[in-house]
C-alpha cells in the first residue's frame, strides 16, 4: 500500500489529464445518482457544460491501481474544465480548498496538493498538532467560516475528534466532505443536488459499480464503520436499490450477517478475532477506513480474503479526486449567490390597530428580526457586517468591491411640497413604499434614510422614523445615537476648532527657532518630520525631507500659517438645541494670554464633516475631502486648510467607523440604511452617497433604492440633484413627491399652522375651494422636478380627517400639471399594504426613459449659479448680494473654488426667504445675506436672508415627554 499510492501520484503528476477514449461521461457538478451538489448544466460565459465535459468512469472490470488512474484523471480533467469555463465570465475567481490537519502523516496532504494543482485550485493546509483538542480545531474552523476567500473545508483529523462539537462548528455549505447534519440530512431526504455527499462513501459506491457488480437487490453489509461516513454509505447504497445494513465488529451476530451479504464494506479494520472465512468467497469486499482520510493510510485488513476486494488506496485517490469536484461545486454556488437573486425574505407581519397607536407602542409590539438574519436574507456576507446590539450593524465598504460587476437597481428619490412645520411624512412615504416593494410586491428594495439629529428630537419636531405603521425599527435606538456617527462627527469637527485657537496662541507667542522645534521636536536624538510635515512642504514647495536643512525662511514658512481670526468660519459643534451658544466669547482665560474672540456653536448636523460623509464614495477620498477642508485665510488672504493644520490624518481616525452605512429595517422586516443626518435649509440635506451606492448593489438590476431629500423640492431635492447626484454619478429614475390635505389648505390660505398647537377646523373638515387654491404650490414642484428631466409620482399621503372629493381633487390637478401619476397612500395606518399602488405607480413610471440634466453649469460664474436657482427654482424675480456676501464671492473666485455647486442655506416654509409667505410668491427680491464655503464637501453655500446654524429649544420641548421606565429600561414619549 505505501509503495503503490506515490507510485500512483508521480504516474498523475507526469500525465496529461486527458478523458480516456473508453470513458463513459457522467455530468460534473449536476445530479445523477452518485453526484455531489448537483447544480442543472449552466451557461458560462456563452458555453454549456455538456455531457461530454463532466465525470468520466470507466466499465465494468477489473479496477487495479491503472483504473483508478483514469477514474481519478477523468474526474480532475473534468473539475478543470468547468473551473476555466467560471474563470472565463470571473477572472478574480479563485477558490480556495482548506484542509485543517491534525497529526504529521503527511501523504494525504500531499494527495491533496497535487489533486488540487491539476484541477487549478488554491489549496490551504491548517496543521495542528496530533493532540489537538476539540477547542483548537473548533477554533481554526470558525476561522475559516468567516473567511470569504475559502469556499471549501475539510477536516483530516481521527475519528475520535469528530466530535458533535466539531461538526456544528463546521458550515454547511463549506463542508466538502458531506459530514455536518445539514447535508446527512439533504441526502437521506433524496436531496443529493442541494447537499455535498461523502466524497469517500460516494467513492466506495462508484468502485463497486465499476468493478462489475450490480447493486440493485444485492444486500450491502457496513461493518465496522462510526461517524458520517456510515449513514452517507447507507444512503447512497440504497439509492441504488440495495438492501443495507450495518453492525459493529462486537456483535453477536455477525457471522450470520457476513454469511448473507453479497457486499461487505468495512468501515475499520477488521479484528484478527474476526476468522476472515466468515466472509463469504463470492462477496464482493470494500476497504473503506475512516482514517484513510486522516492520512493514516493502512495495509489490508489481515486475513480478508483478496479476490473481490477493493483496496483502500483505489477509494482514497478517488475520495481525494471527487473532493475536488465538491469543491468545484462549492464554488460555482457561491459565484451563483454573488450575482443578482430576489431576496429569500422572510417579511415581518403587520396587525394594525384602529384606532391607531402611537408610534412608540406600535414600534414595542413589532419583534424585529436579528440583524444578522436580515443581512444574510439581503446577500451580505458575515465578515461584511460589525454588529452593534441586536438590531443595528454597520455594513463594510468592502461589499462595493465584491459587487462592482453588479448592476445597479432603479432610484428613486422622495422630495416633498413646502411642508407645514409639522412635516408632511415623507420619511413615513419612504418607508411605506419600500415596505409596499418587498413585503407586497416581492421586489428587492431599500431605504436610505438621514440619521436624526437629537436637537429636533428633543425640540419640537421629534423623531424621524416614520410614523405609525411605517416606521423603522426600534425608533428609540433609531432616534437615538444611533452607532454614534454624529458623536464621532462632533469629536472631529471639536478637533480641529481646537486645533485652529491653539495654533494661533502658539504662534503669537513664540519665535520661528521654538516654534519649528516643537513643531518638529527631538527624539532620541532624531528630528524626524511626520508624514503631513512632508505634505506641507511639498505644498509650499519645498523639497527636502531632512528637518536640520531647511533655511531660517524656509523654516518660517513651515512654521507659521498666520491664520487671520477675522476670516475664522469654523465653528464648534454640538448635537443639541440651544440657543445661547448661537454668539459666544472664547479665550478668556489667563492662560490663553489675551488671544479672546467672537465665535459660535452650530448644530451638529451642521459640520462640514457631516456633509463630508454624505458625499464620500470611499475612505482614502473622505481623507482627502477632510484634508482640503478650509477653515480660514491666512493674512496674505490664502485659504488655510486643516491638511496645514495636520489634523486630516486624526479626523479620519475618528470618522473611520461612521463612514459604515448603518443596517436598520422597518416595521415589515424590509431593509434601511440610516446614514448621514445634513440638514436640509443650512446644508445639502440629504443621507449619504455610499448608502446609495451599497443599496443599489445589493437590490439588483430590478430592484428599487428609495432616498429621501429634507424639507421640500425647492431644497432637498434641488440639492440632490445639482449636489449630490454631481459628486455620486448616479441618475435618479424617479421623483415621488409628497403631498398632504393640511399642507395644501395651508398654501390655499389656510389659518397659520403652529407645532403644539390644535388645528383649526379648516384642516379637520372638508374645504374643497382650500384644497384647489393651494395645489399652486403642488403644480410649482412639480414644475421644479420637471427642470431636471425626471418623471414624477405624486404621493398623497392621506389623513383620517381628509376626505375623497379633496383626494380626487389633488390627485386629478397634479396629473394635469404633469405628473406621471398621483396616487393616495394609506401606509401609516395599514403599512405597506396601503401603498401597494403607489409602488405600482413607482415601477410603471421607472420604466420611462429618464432624461436627467443639471440645472446649471459648474463652471459659471458664483452670482450666475445663484441666480439660476433662485430664479427657475424659487421663482424669484433677482438676487441682492449684501456687501459681506460680494466680499466672500470675490474671495472664493480668487482662490480657486469658484467652480463649485451652490448649496442654497434657506428657509424651508417657503418657496421665498419670507417663512410666512406661502403658496407661490413671486416677484420678490431673495437677499442673499452671506456666502460660505464647504470646499471639503465640495460646494459654496450661500446664506438667505437670517439663517441660523444652531436652532433653539421652544416653550414646551419634546423633552417634557421623554423619560425611562427605571424597570423595564424601556423609553417613554418618543414619537
Amino acid at each position: 500500500m505505501s509503495a503503490r499510492l506515490p507510485l500512483l501520484l508521480r504516474q498523475l503528476s507526469h500525465q496529461q489529464l486527458t478523458p480516456g477514449p473508453a470513458c463513459r461521461l457522467r455530468k460534473l457538478c449536476s445530479s445523477s445518482s452518485s453526484s455531489s451538489r448537483g447544480d442543472d448544466p449552466e451557461e458560462v460565459h456563452g458555453r454549456r457544460l455538456q455531457d461530454g465535459q463532466a465525470l468520466s468512469i470507466p466499465g465494468p472490470g477489473s479496477l487495479e491501481v491503472s483504473g483508478t488512474d483514469s477514474i481519478v484523471r477523468e474526474v480532475i480533467h473534468n473539475s478543470k474544465e468547468v473551473l476555466s469555463l467560471l474563470q472565463e465570465k470571473n477572472p478574480a475567481f479563485k477558490p480556495i480548498l482548506a484542509v485543517i490537519q491534525a497529526g504529521g502523516d503527511n501523504l494525504m496532504q500531499e494527495i491533496n496538493q497535487n489533486l488540487a494543482k491539476k484541477a487549478g485550485l488554491d489549496i490551504t493546509h491548517i496543521c495542528l498538532p496530533p493532540d489537538s483538542g476539540e477547542d483548537e480545531i473548533v477554533d481554526e474552523i470558525l476561522k475559516i467560516n468567516e473567511d470569504p476567500r475559502v469556499h471549501g473545508l475539510a477536516l483530516q483529523i481521527s475519528e475520535d475528534s469528530l466530535s458533535n462539537k466539531v461538526l456544528e462548528a463546521l458550515k454547511p455549505e463549506k463542508d466538502v466532505d458531506g459530514v455536518t447534519d445539514v447535508n446527512l440530512g439533504k441526502l437521506a431526504r433524496g436531496n443529493a443536488p442541494e447537499c455535498f455527499v461523502s466524497p469517500l462513501a460516494r467513492a466506495a459506491v462508484e468502485l463497486v459499480e465499476k468493478s462489475g457488480v450490480t447493486l440493485d437487490g444485492k444486500k450491502v453489509l457496513v461493518v465496522g464503520a462510526r461517524g458520517p461516513l456510515e449513514p452517507a454509505l447507507q444512503f447512497l447504497f440504497q439509492r441504488k436499490g440495495s438492501m443495507t445494513m450495518s453492525s459493529p465488529w462486537a456483535t453477536p451476530q455477525l457471522q450470520g450477517k457476513l454469511q448473507e451479504a453479497d457486499i461487505v464494506v468495512l468501515g475499520s479494520p477488521k479484528p484478527e478475532e474476526i476468522p476472515a472465512s466468515w466472509i463469504p468467497p463470492g462477496a464482493t469486499v470494500l476497504n473503506c477506513f475512516h482514517d484513510i482520510l486522516s492520512g493514516k493510510l493502512r495495509g489490508g485488513s489481515p486475513g480478508v480474503p483478496v479476490n473481490g476486494l477493493i483496496s483502500e488506496e483505489n477509494v482514497s485517490l478517488l475520495a481525494a479526486a471527487l473532493r475536488i469536484q465538491n469543491m468545484i461545486s462549492s464554488g460555482r454556488r457561491w459565484l451563483r449567490e454573488q450575482q443578482h437573486r430576489r431576496w429569500r425574505l422572510h417579511c415581518l407581519k403587520l396587525q394594525p390597530l384602529s384606532p391607531v397607536p402611537s408610534d412608540i407602542e406600535i414600534s414595542r409590539r413589532q419583534t424585529p428580526k436579528a440583524v444578522d438574519v436580515l443581512a444574510k436574507e439581503i446577500g451580505l456576507l458575515a465578515d461584511e457586517i460589525e454588529i452593534y446590539g441586536k438590531t443595528k450593524a454597520k455594513v463594510r465598504l468592502s461589499l462595493l468591491e465584491r459587487l462592482k460587476d453588479q448592476k445597479d437597481g432603479k432610484y428613486v428619490l422622495v422630495a416633498g411640497i413646502t411642508p407645514t412645520p409639522l412635516g408632511e411624512g415623507k420619511s413615513t412615504v419612504t418607508i411605506g413604499l419600500v415596505q409596499a416593494l418587498t413585503a407586497h410586491l416581492n421586489v428587492n428594495s431599500f431605504a436610505c434614510l438621514r440619521q436624526p439629529s437629537q436637537g429636533p428630537t428633543f425640540g419640537v419636531k421629534g423623531g424621524a422614523a416614520g410614523g405609525g405603521y411605517a416606521q423603522v425599527i426600534p425608533m428609540e435606538e433609531f432616534n437615538l445615537h444611533l452607532t454614534g456617527d454624529i458623536h464621532a462627527i462632533t469629536a472631529a469637527n471639536n478637533l480641529l476648532a481646537a486645533a485652529i485657537d491653539t495654533r494661533i496662541l502658539h504662534e503669537s507667542t513664540q519665535t520661528d527657532k521654538a516654534l519649528y522645534n516643537r513643531l518638529v521636536p527631538l527624539v532620541n536624538g532624531v528630528r524626524e518630520f511626520s508624514e503631513i510635515q512632508l505634505s506641507r512642504l511639498k505644498k509650499l514647495g519645498i523639497n527636502k525631507t531632512d528637518p536640520s536643512t531647511l533655511t531660517e525662511e524656509e523654516v518660517r514658512k513651515f512654521s507659521r500659517l498666520n491664520i487671520d481670526p477675522s476670516t475664522i468660519t469654523w465653528q464648534r459643534v454640538l448635537d443639541t438645541n440651544d440657543r445661547f451658544l448661537r454668539k459666544i466669547t472664547i479665550g478668556q482665560g489667563s492662560t490663553e494670554k489675551g488671544n479672546s474672540r467672537q465665535a459660535q456653536f452650530d448644530i451638529a448636523v451642521a459640520s462640514e464633516i457631516m456633509a463630508v460623509l454624505a458625499l464620500t464614495d470611499s475612505l482614502a477620498d473622505m481623507k482627502e475631502r477632510l484634508g482640503r477642508m478650509v477653515v480660514a485665510s491666512d493674512k496674505d488672504g490664502q485659504p488655510v486648510t486643516a491638511e496645514d493644520l495636520g489634523v486630516t490624518g486624526a479626523l479620519t481616525v475618528l470618522m473611520k467607523d461612521a463612514i459604515k452605512p448603518n443596517l436598520m429595517q422597518t416595521l415589515e422586516g424590509t431593509p434601511v440604511f440610516v446614514h448621514a443626518g445634513p440638514f436640509a435649509n443650512i446644508a445639502h440635506g440629504n443621507s449619504s452617497v455610499l448608502a446609495d451606492k451599497v443599496a443599489l448593489k445589493l437590490v439588483g438590476e430590478e430592484g428599487f433604492v428609495v432616498t429621501e431629500a429634507g424639507f421640500g423640492a425647492d431644497i432637498g431635492m434641488e440639492k440632490f440633484f445639482n449636489i449630490k447626484c454631481r459628486a455620486s454619478g448616479l441618475v435618479p429614475n424617479v421623483v415621488v413627491l409628497v403631498a398632504t390635505v393640511r399642507a395644501l389648505k395651508m398654501h390655499g390660505g389656510g389659518p397659520s399652522v403652529t407645532a403644539g398647537v390644535p388645528l383649526k377646523k379648516e384642516y379637520t373638515e372638508e374645504n374643497i375651494q382650500l384644497v384647489a387654491d393651494g395645489c399652486c404650490n403642488l403644480q410649482k414642484q412639480i414644475q421644479i422636478a420637471q427642470l431636471f428631466g425626471v418623471p414624477v409620482v405624486v404621493a398623497l399621503n392621506v389623513f383620517k380627517t381628509d376626505t375623497r372629493a379633496e383626494i380626487d381633487l389633488v390627485c386629478e390637478l397634479a396629473k394635469r400639471a404633469g405628473a406621471f401619476d398621483a396616487v393616495p397612500c394609506y401606509h401609516w395606518s395599514v403599512g405597506g399594504k396601503g401603498s401597494v399602488d403607489l409602488a405600482r405607480a413607482v415601477r410603471e413610471a421607472a420604466n420611462k426613459r429618464s432624461r436627467f440634466q443639471f440645472l446649471y453649469d459648474v463652471q459659471l460664474p458664483i452670482v450666475e449659479k445663484i441666480r439660476t436657482i433662485a430664479q427657475a427654482v424659487y421663482g424669484a424675480k433677482d438676487i441682492e448680494l449684501s456687501p459681506e456676501a460680494q466680499s466672500k464671492i470675490d474671495r472664493y473666485t480668487q482662490q480657486g473654488f469658484g467652480n463649485l455647486p451652490i448649496c442654497m442655506a434657506k428657509t424651508h416654509l417657503s418657496l421665498s426667504h419670507e417663512p410666512d409667505k406661502k403658496g407661490v410668491p413671486r416677484d420678490f427680491i431673495l437677499p442673499i445675506s452671506d456666502v460660505r464655503a464647504s470646499i471639503g464637501a465640495g460646494f459654496i453655500y450661500p446664506l438667505v436672508g437670517t439663517m441660523s446654524t444652531m436652532p433653539g429649544l421652544p416653550t414646551r420641548p419634546c423633552f417634557y415627554d421623554i423619560d425611562l421606565d427605571t424597570e423595564t429600561e424601556q423609553v417613554k414619549g418618543l414619537f
